[in-house]
């Protein structure tokens, strides 16, 4: 240790100044979220410019928060569904449910759990904001992950059941590494997600109550419902240096560390680099950690043969399967329809099952434009994200750019959007759209790039021998090694479109207000009146759609992308 040490160079000691100011700044901005409050208080904002920095730093630890526990209920959730049937029956469906279910609805519901949990504490406040960008952000990472566990390579199954690792070596050795270039792509992804629903999480205005917290995206909330564009300006200024700032100290150093896992024979020729990364390679302290941290992986590694090895056999008896099917099936199915009785009870005794009439006509005109704005993000992003993820020059170039486009929240461009419409004439049933697209078409680049990057250089490189271009490379090679990628982000955008339209379809600026025709709408504005039995209504057909789209059409492209189209 003192050899380590002593060696110690310029590196290592910017680096650990880093990471103390890092810790500090987060203790000091976190001493913010334990101050005293009452849910009767004056629920204004500070929009003096000054106070953005503070705002920012504010926003950035409530995001980072939401991303561990999106990671952890990543791990967690997927390999539960991966590694059980009878589990994957009902953790699947009910990830539809969940991606569907708008970020308002667990806002409603987490604000008052929250605010019971801590009473008289801004920690309630700031653990429903947190809550609500975990459930912009985890969806998307799961769904990823979960495909990487149920495709992954025949040979590295076989090493692991070969070498009989422990399920904890198999998980750690083989599986997470086998999905990191996904996982963290996604990842990227679905933090852009927490910044477009970063106004709705910060400022919330639930059954006519309005709450505040210090952050970027109630500063910009506050400053659009002023009217103020000065203001508007300053926000998306440090909305833009926030993105810049995040996606170059931490998800370049990411996406550039997870190339080591790329499953091929041969290396490629040009890889991704970062600065940061490259500056943290030359500093000790990853040895020493490492070195530090060795007697806690023996632990976990020897806690980890309690879960068993991995030399389970391929099949498994019949009869047996099959009585636990059916028990597992009528024990889920009775919690469901009890669960279904009990709202539609609820419901009924509200204001009649009519409630749903409404709603589901509403999601007709929702469902038509998730339809037109997933197939128009298919056409064009689909081949520009081939193009970045087979260029690690492109992918240098454009990583930022498409992560401040991804991370730009719709609230943002209200402004612009509605004087664009009113100078124009054009409807916001067909403006609509485009705010949709901003937090929804993304899923499609992010996993298109994942894919491309993912696939062996030593097939791209046999194709070029072989002379085979234009479409037939596309149909040979491209489609089949993104398409599983691609299915991943079109079920996420789907869902992420659907959820966006609760934004999308209701805008103001100042005094003025544009509503589109459509469920998103509906929604939005049941939950400011508090009217929860629209709300549970609107949240349920809204939920209907998803899964319906999913089971009937994504979810027979999953089969395919398991069956056909698996590296």
């Amino acid at each position: 240790m003192a050899g380590r040490l002593s060696r110690m160079t310029w590196v290592d000691v910017v680096v650990a100044a880093a990471v103390l100011v890092l810790l500090y700044l987060a203790l000091r901005v976190g001493q913010g979220t334990t101050v005293r409050f009452s849910t009767g208080q004056d629920a204004g904002v500070d929009t003096d410019p000054a106070r953005l920095p503070y705002d920012a730093a504010r926003s950035l630890l409530r995001m980072f928060a939401a991303l561990v526990l999106s990671v952890v209920f990543t791990f967690a959730y997927a390999y539960a569904a991966a590694k059980s049937r009878r589990l994957e029956r009902i953790l699947i469906p009910a990830l539809d449910i969940l991606q569907s279910v708008p970020v308002l609805a667990f806002l409603t519901v987490a604000v008052t759990g929250f605010i019971a949990l801590f009473p008289g504490s801004m920690l309630g406040l700031e653990f429903a904001a947190i809550f609500a960008i975990f459930t912009s952000q985890a969806w998307n990472m799961t769904f990823g992950f979960y495909y990487s566990l149920t495709s992954l390579p025949r040979e590295l199954d076989e090493l692991s059941r070969s070498f009989r690792f422990t399920r904890w070596m198999r998980f750690w050795k083989v599986e997470v590494p086998a999905g990191i270039i996904g996982l963290v792509w996604n990842g990227m992804m679905s933090f852009g997600g927490g910044w477009f629903f970063l106004v709705a999480s910060e400022a919330i205005s639930v059954n006519n109550q309005k709450y505040a917290l210090p952050g970027v995206g109630s500063y910009a909330g506050a400053a659009i419902t002023d009217g103020d564009l000065g203001k508007v300006g300053w926000a998306i200024a440090t909305m833009a240096v926030m993105v810049i700032a995040v996606n170059f100290l931490f998800w370049r150093p990411l996406t550039a560390w997870a190339e080591r896992f790329k499953n091929e024979q041969s290396e490629a020729t040009e890889i991704q680099r970062s600065v940061v990364l490259d500056f943290l390679r030359r500093s000790h302290w990853p040895e020493l950690f490492g070195r530090l941290l060795r007697p806690v992986g023996r632990v976990l590694s020897r806690a980890g043969r309690l879960l068993g090895t991995d030399d389970r056999p391929l099949a498994f008896a019949t009869t047996r399967q099959r009585t636990g099917d059916v028990a597992f099936a009528v024990v889920a199915g009775g919690l469901i329809l009890w669960g279904l009785f009990d709202l539609g009870h609820y419901l009924y005794d509200s204001t009649g099952l009519g409630v749903f009439g409404e709603p589901l006509l509403l999601g007709l005109a929702t469902l038509a434009r998730v339809v037109v704005l997933v197939t128009v993000a298919t056409l064009v992003w689909v081949p520009i994200g081939v193009k970045i993820g087979f260029s690690p020059k492109l992918t240098r170039v454009a990583q930022p750019v498409v992560q401040v486009l991804a991370s730009f929240p719709a609230n943002f461009l209200f402004p612009l959007v509605v004087w664009l419409l009113l100078k124009t004439g054009l409807s916001i049933d067909v403006g609509g759209i485009l705010l949709m697209a901003l937090g929804a078409q993304w899923y499609i680049l992010f996993n298109t790039i994942a894919g491309a990057m993912a696939i062996p250089t030593d097939l791209r490189e046999a194709m070029d021998d072989l002379g085979v271009h234009g479409w037939q490379r596309w149909r040979r090679l491209i489609i089949p090694g993104i398409f599983p990628a691609y299915v991943t982000g079109g079920i996420t955008a789907s869902g992420g479109a659907w959820n966006a339209s609760i934004v999308a379809e209701v805008v103001t600026f100042g005094t003025t207000t544009l509503t589109a025709t459509g469920l998103g709408a509906y929604i939005a504005q049941a939950t400011e009146r508090g009217d929860y039995p629209h709300l549970l209504a609107g949240v349920a057909v809204m939920s209907l759609y998803v899964v319906a789209v999913n089971r009937l059409f994504w979810r027979r492209l999953y089969r395919l992308a398991e069956t056909r189209y698996s590296l």
